[in-house]
């Protein structure tokens, strides 16, 4: 009786708690399950799983393994095998952990890497990143397969890690060792700090991480896999030959008053088909100095090209030529009346002399570019946005420095403070809108006293009196203010203030200094600051001192610039490299080289090593290297900051030779896919042009496949222990 009654107890309570039973039950079984899961699962579901090279990047690809819409196919007979344990992995990110190093601490030595690496406390940024660039916009993402969004934020993370320690290695590049000398055309890379593609990974033969715990070197795999085959195809786009994917829309339904971007904005996807030639073919470039006079029609051929060369008396059609009349301008009287003219009202400007490097805003007329380039001024060319009839491209052409930046919201990618002056002749710019905005722009680029030269037709009266207000509240001085009788048109010249006392001084501290800590070196992807950069005012600041005069500055290092007996050595071996090797070794027909790129420029020695020849260079700094553009500019050289994940802001077809030192092992961990940059050399290179690529032989092998895949030939390869050299003639083939 007894146990039946309490079996009718027991079902009685199994009704009335049977539910909340059952809940419990399944709760401990869930976290059962997951305590079990997180300890034996596989690193590949793991939130720290990090990837160790570049080879399992995978293309969208169709059922046969075929890109079919980013111009490439990648035809891989076999993946890296991927055997690795989960704890080898792991040890691997704790080990890259390790490495982490906050900027300023003692670069890696060539071939020897630092045991003793500091942590980064937990909440500061690494590798304190150069001022410049305040984001890594534009870089683009390579679908995959099977990849998680957990794996994609872990490898964003990955690659902000490496790019700090790529600054400190870079730091070392710029600076070189102690007691060492020039050795005739040793690579560079045996006397600067070179980093090490290896990293420190623990080793787990019995796959248990409890076990070994010895820390080895182990390298990272390939930058480009050598088994990869590579087909190409062009690009399918609106501005078809003359196609810069950062600057120009690609959109079906835009129209063409949409025709580039208002900012620089990059596709979603990499670019990696290649821009075809001309319609009508490219032909070989007229070279310098003739060039000056005529270029090829066909090479710069845009629709609206020929309406406006007939509007036009500086440029002219002669049969398949595009010819120049010397001394013809856009202004009346000509060129050399127009700088004459400048020179009488301002004394004190020298071209040539004291005035060496200049930005010529909104590119027009080539002709003062010219002009000024016979009196020893450099003069660089900003086309923008809406020059829709591509004059930039006749610049190029003819053999003048140039660039394309939209000029909106975003700073220049310059330094502040480098430009000697800035002129801007009817570049149809309204400098008094959106409260003096871009105006605040030219203030930061141009040095302190240096010089603002507006000229343009007759402006309104409230235009004028906008003008002056606006360059009141930014206290330039307004040197001459004459309307010229014989080209008709009005000529304002502003000087930039020399110290920040008159700041003080003004009633309204409209627009206001900035603060302290804004850096007014940021310049990649950074917006404009609506206010004043205080003015250097001691002796060890940069700006404080006028350069010295050309040539002397080249070859000048002024007291804000550390370690100027090691940049007066780098100096030297570059002279030694360009002339042992490069001016006499490599075969290159130099009559034909006008146009230069370093497409990873340091201090600018290779620029300073090809002063006396015929030719300008383009010094790029990268974004994620340390900030050196601006010792560049004090040498009275020209650069530009970049990153080289994304598009250069160039026309296709700009370069008569690219320059890349130890370029492709310094991006090995931040372009998620490094071919793009091959295939963006090949669009900014014309046909014929050469590029000399140094770099670890690891890289070189590869590469010289993939340049052959795109018809370039191989002229020379030579190495040297790790180090090799690589030179390579583009040519005119196209799919």
């Amino acid at each position: 009786m007894a146990i039946a009654k309490f079996g009718r107890l027991a079902k009685r309570s199994y009704k009335s708690y049977g539910f909340c039973v059952k809940l419990t039950a399944v709760v401990i079984l869930g976290l059962c399950f997951v305590f079990v899961w997180s300890v034996f699962s596989p690193s590949k579901f793991s939130v720290t799983s990090q990837r160790e090279t570049f080879d399992d990047f995978a293309e969208p690809v169709s059922a046969n393994g075929r890109v079919t819409d980013s111009g490439v196919h990648f035809n891989k007979n076999e993946l890296k095998n991927g055997k690795e344990s989960s704890s080898e992995k792991k040890g691997q990110i704790l080990e890259e952990k390790d490495k982490k190093r906050v900027k300023g601490s003692p670069p890696l030595k060539s071939g020897n890497m630092h045991k003793d690496q500091k942590n980064v406390p937990k909440g500061k940024k690494q590798g304190d990143k150069s001022p410049r660039h305040t984001k890594q916009a534009g870089e683009q993402k390579i679908p995959e397969k099977e990849r998680s969004e957990s794996d994609d934020l872990q490898e964003e993370k990955q690659d902000e890690d490496v790019n700090g320690s790529e600054e400190d290695t870079e730091n070392g590049e710029a600076n070189l060792n102690e007691g060492e000398g020039v050795q005739g055309d040793t690579d560079l890379a045996n006397a600067l700090d070179l980093d090490e593609e290896g990293v420190e990974k623990v080793e787990d033969d019995s796959g248990d991480s409890t076990n070994s715990k010895k820390n080895k070197k182990k390298k990272l795999g390939p930058l480009f896999d050598p088994k990869a085959h590579y087909s190409w195809k062009l690009c399918s786009t609106r501005s078809k030959h003359n196609y810069i994917p950062c600057i120009d829309i690609e959109s079906s339904s835009g129209k063409l008053q949409s025709y580039r971007h208002h900012e620089r904005s990059c596709p979603k996807t990499s670019v990696l088909c290649l821009v075809p030639l001309p319609l009508d073919g490219y032909g070989t470039p007229v070279k310098w100095p003739e060039s000056k006079v005529k270029i090829l029609y066909k090479n710069v051929a845009h629709p609206k090209l020929s309406a406006f060369v007939k509007s036009q008396n500086w440029v002219v059609e002669a049969g398949e030529y595009l010819a120049f009349p010397q001394n013809q301008s856009a202004l009346k009287g000509g060129i050399q009346h127009y700088l004459e003219s400048i020179e009488e009202m301002v004394p004190d400007i020298e071209w040539g002399n004291n005035i060496r490097v200049v930005l010529d805003v909104g590119c027009t007329d080539s002709s003062f570019v010219a002009s000024l380039l016979e009196k020893n001024v450099l003069a660089l060319t900003l086309g923008l946005k809406d020059d829709l009839v591509d004059l930039a491209q006749l610049a190029l052409e003819r053999g003048f420095p140039a660039v394309v930046s939209p000029l909106a919201t975003r700073r220049l990618p310059f330094p502040s403070g480098v430009f000697d002056a800035l002129h801007c002749s009817e570049c149809s710019i309204s400098w008094h809108s959106n409260g003096g905005r871009l105006l605040l722009e030219m203030n930061r680029i141009l040095r302190p006293g240096g010089y603002f030269i507006l000229s343009s037709k007759h402006d309104s009266i409230e235009i004028e009196e906008a003008m002056s207000k606006l360059t009141a509240s930014i206290c330039w001085n307004i040197l001459a203010d004459k309307s010229d009788e014989v080209s008709d048109i009005d000529v304002k010249i502003y000087q930039k203030p020399e110290s920040n006392d008159i700041y003080e001084l003004r009633r309204k501290k409209v627009p206001p200094l900035c603060k302290e800590n804004e850096n007014p070196d940021t310049a990649w992807y950074a917006s404009i600051k609506n206010c004043l950069h205080s003015i250097p005012s001691s002796i060890e600041e940069r700006g404080t001192e006028w350069p010295e005069g050309w040539p002397k500055r080249l070859e000048t290092f002024p007291d804000w610039i550390n370690n100027r007996e090691k940049l007066i050595a780098e100096s030297e071996h570059w002279k030694a490299i360009v002339n042992n090797s490069y001016l006499t070794g490599m075969g290159i027909d130099w009559s034909s080289i006008r146009n230069v790129m370093d497409m990873k420029a340091i201090n600018g020695g290779f620029a300073a090593a090809l002063s006396q020849q015929k030719v300008w260079v383009m010094n790029v700094v990268p974004v994620h290297a340390p900030d050196t553009l601006p010792i560049i500019y004090e040498r009275g050289l020209i650069g530009i900051y970049h990153d080289w994940c994304e598009s250069f802001g160039s026309y296709p077809r700009s370069y008569d030779l690219l320059h890349a030192d130890h370029l492709f092992s310094r991006l090995k961990n931040r372009c998620k896919h490094p071919v793009v940059i091959v295939v963006e050399m090949d669009r900014i290179l014309r046909p014929g042009g050469w590029a000399i690529i140094r770099d670890k032989v690891e890289i070189l092998d590869p590469l010289e496949g993939i340049l052959r895949s795109l018809h370039w030939e191989i002229r020379l390869t030579f190495g040297k222990d790790r180090e090799g050299i690589l030179c390579a003639q583009k040519t005119g083939w196209r799919p």
